[in-house]
């Protein structure tokens, strides 16, 4: 049964709750002034490892980043 309860604008929009924050912290971020705003971008690069499973061990893992810089 469906309900017509309010539903959250992000949700009506498409978006995940994560990618709706993302948004938001972005653009905080892009609204802050130097020096603050070249110490938070700082933070905000994220680095992980991506490990493929073959025969029930890990191989060599892969460094991935968030920044296409990178």
């Amino acid at each position: 049964m469906a309900s017509n309860a309010a539903v959250p604008f992000w949700r009506a929009a498409g978006m995940t709750y994560i990618t709706y924050s993302n948004i938001c912290a972005n653009l905080v971020r892009n609204c802050l002034k130097d020096p603050y705003k070249t110490e938070v971008l700082s933070r905000e690069k994220v680095h992980f490892s991506i490990s493929k499973w073959a025969d029930g061990k890990p191989q060599k893992p892969i460094v991935r980043s968030d920044n296409p810089e990178a």
